[in-house]
């Protein structure tokens, strides 16, 4: 008669299935497919005890690959060529290194682990090597610590376009990123709901990002603030009150300032020359973080009669006319399945429901940016679009410490072909911006030939663009270039990468928060006549 297995039996065949899972899922993402694809299915497929050491030992190990990857070569007598083999150690030194994982159980887990991908031949020298770590593993931190943990390509690219913010930068990206919110106006406010944040036991703190943009002349300002909520911890989405009714949405603070931008220009540009109706346009828009944002600030002044959305004063007959604007705003995007995603993400908002009178029409397709062109809306009238916001796909360096397969995924060439897509999305739709309308390009890359040196050849090919500048002294988020302004993902106070506790039996990671966000670059076009 066979006995029930003990309490401590079950966790170690449940801790040997978590490091499997984790090891299969990193050769996936060795072989092209994306964290966003597997973090899900890899969570889903364990107990619940099991998922936050697995979601920890996943992130961490991507965030230290490289490094982990050279520590390794310089440990073993011989070159590991097997894929799987490279891939189980450097998940064991992680936990030896980063995860203040005891070494028997780091060592003897990973150890059995091996055995489950049928290369037990191999077993022998996982051993030896993770035995090697856990002998010292202060020094072999310290060594794997020294440097970057960046493909020596994209290592390189940095320094030469960020010398100066070099070494704080490639250290920053090892780490995690600070959770953000973002209130929905039409709900509530940021220090109302950090009220109730703090009545949920969620500490967090008020965070303003503010600008000024010149707009036509040096004395000429449009000033730009957006508050927003960062958390000291983060959480699950299910612990914030009132998320899934759309009280709030995580993101990231610098790609707050988009919609904010944006919209105050096209104020300006309204304010300047009333009209019935304004066109505007959101490309790339999934999953729809920014377009959401807008959606939330027209709703806000059509409530508010400000804005696009305002009453006139005839001052010579006295009386007042109401000259409220109709906005047509139109979203693309190019995968059907992101498009999805705008719609799910705007139900939960509630959006664009909350909006009067039905004044806004949206309109979201699923179409190609190079080449897709809007069609006239009146027949008799010009039917070009009176602000763009284009969300240029790019390299995604920015985010790296959100997505660290971003590292694995990414080669040298895909910068060229990336930046050559670019272009082609901006030369198709730049002639269909009115004259005198404005056009936002934004990145979430930290590479100058996404960004600034994009501009500046686009600038060079288009006479009837000029850029719009930031206003230095006045703003106080990013770096600011010939074109354009830069967010780095750099810490407001450097951190040391010491290991991270991690509660074996909880689904969340206990993780030092970081400071600052993304890295967004931001540029401002105006098209004026020729």
């Amino acid at each position: 008669m066979s006995s029930k297995p003990n309490s401590s039996s079950q966790n170690k065949t449940q801790n040997k299935n978590v490091r499997v899972a984790v090891i299969n899922t990193l050769l996936a993402i060795q072989q092209g497919q994306s964290l966003s694809s597997l973090l899900d299915p890899l969570l889903n497929s364990l107990k619940g005890e099991d998922k936050g050491f697995a979601h920890a030992l996943l992130l961490t190990t991507l965030r230290h690959w490289y490094a982990t990857e050279r520590l390794l070569d310089s440990l073993s007598d011989n070159p590991i060529d097997e894929i799987e083999v490279r891939t189980t150690i450097q998940v064991g030194i992680t936990q030896l290194l980063y995860l203040n994982v005891a070494d028997h159980a780091a060592i003897h887990e990973t150890v059995e682990a091996v055995k489950y991908i049928d290369l037990a031949r191999a077993s022998g020298l996982v051993n030896a090597i993770l035995r090697k770590v856990a002998k010292n593993p202060n020094k072999f931190r310290k060594k794997a610590n020294k440097n970057h943990s960046l493909p020596n390509w994209l290592a390189q690219q940095l320094k030469a376009d960020w010398r100066e913010n070099y070494n704080e930068l490639t250290q920053s990206l090892r780490q995690s990123a600070a959770m953000f919110l973002r209130v929905n106006p039409l709900q509530s406010d940021s220090e109302s709901y950090l009220s109730q944040l703090a009545e949920a036991e969620i500490a967090a703190e008020l965070v303003s990002l503010e600008t000024s943009i010149k707009t036509d002349t040096a004395d000429e300002l449009v000033e730009i603030k957006q508050q927003l909520i960062e958390l000291i911890d983060s959480v699950p989405v299910s612990h914030l009150p009132e998320f899934e009714e759309g009280i709030a949405s995580v993101q990231d603070a610098h790609a707050q300032l988009a919609a904010p931008i944006i919209n105050a220009l096209l104020q300006k540009a309204v304010t300047a020359n009333p009209k019935e109706k304004v066109r505007l346009l959101d490309a790339c828009a999934a999953p729809g973080g920014k377009l959401a944002h807008w959606l939330e600030l027209l709703g806000v002044q059509e409530s508010e009669q400000t804005g696009l959305f305002h009453v006139k004063q005839d001052d010579e007959l006295n009386t007042d006319t109401t000259n409220i604007s109709k906005v047509e705003l139109t979203a693309i995007d190019n995968e059907a399945p992101r498009i999805t995603r705008i719609f799910e993400n705007l139900e939960r908002l509630q959006l664009p429901a909350p909006i009067v009178n039905s004044k806004l029409h949206l309109d979201i397709e699923c179409v190609d940016a190079t080449s897709w062109q809007a069609q006239p809306t009146d027949k008799d009238s010009d039917s070009g679009f009176d602000a763009i916001l284009l969300d240029a796909p790019c390299t995604a360096t920015g985010v790296i410490r959100r997505h660290p397969d971003i590292t694995l995924l990414r080669t040298e060439e895909d910068v060229q072909h990336t930046a050559q897509l670019q272009e082609q999305i901006l030369d198709n739709l730049w002639p269909q911006l009115k004259v005198g309308g404005y056009f936002l390009y934004v990145t979430c890359s930290i590479l100058k030939q996404e960004n600034v040196e994009q501009m500046q050849a686009f600038l060079k090919r288009h006479k009837d663009a000029v850029a719009v500048a930031f206003d230095d002294e006045q703003t106080n988020w990013g770096i600011e270039q010939a074109v354009g302004r830069q967010c780095l993902p750099i810490y407001k106070v450097s951190e040391s990468l010491e290991p991270t506790a991690v509660d074996q039996d909880s689904e969340q990671q206990i993780a030092t928060p970081a400071a600052g966000g993304d890295g967004f670059y931001y540029a401002v076009l105006k098209k004026v006549s020729t």
